[in-house]
């Protein structure tokens, strides 16, 4: 399951073609981060509201869109051709900003959600009087393991781009590949439905 590429992986491969591992793995840990966001929801039964409110599940999902939109606008953005190139990449972005970004972008994706409450409970005795911590447990395993495939996308991506790094405009098709990627994962998630 963790394995399976989604907007976060796309997050986690953009950050870290812009910014190399440090970038890809401060997404990571956003990410992650995020993720221990719907681990408490879940055990404390609030992923459960999102569920059943069709009204709640479209204002998260709405949400997470919008801002996986802009996520994609301002990467489409970033690089407008102004200045050299090596202008262009002395341009910083602040890895506290790509934490939050991945952070808020797991956090309003209300399939993260909806995957806690699908999956967690067929491992969790339903006689057990510990039922909070058991799915905390469940959920943090889950969280770190896909925080350490994160973190291994991250360094595999960034050594991919070493080799892309030295290719004169490459780095401004990437950022709008990446930004046509994110408007698009925005989109789908937008019209995407409960079931």
């Amino acid at each position: 399951m963790n394995i399976s590429p989604g907007p976060d992986t796309a997050y986690i491969v953009g950050r870290s073609v812009q910014l190399g591992w440090k970038g890809g793995a401060t997404a990571a840990l956003g990410i992650g981060a995020g993720g221990l966001v719907h681990v408490i929801a879940a055990a404390l039964g609030i992923s459960a509201l999102l569920a059943a409110s069709a009204t709640a599940f479209t204002a998260v999902k709405l949400l997470g869109a919008a801002y996986l939109v802009y996520i994609g606008m301002k990467m489409l953005l970033s690089r407008d051709g102004k200045g050299t190139e090596q202008e262009i990449e002395q341009r910083p972005i602040s890895l506290t900003v790509v934490f939050q970004q991945g952070f808020i972008a797991n956090v309003l994706n209300p399939k993260v959600a909806l995957f806690f409450l699908a999956f967690l409970p067929q491992f969790i005795d339903t006689h057990t009087p510990f039922k909070v911590l058991a799915f905390l447990s469940l959920g943090l395993i889950f969280d770190f393991n896909g925080t350490l495939w994160n973190l291994l996308v991250a360094w595999l991506s960034a050594r991919v781009v070493i080799a892309v790094r030295n290719m004169g405009r490459v780095h401004r098709w990437i950022d709008r590949a990446l930004g046509t990627l994110f408007i698009y994962l925005g989109i789908r998630l937008a019209v995407a439905q409960r079931g």
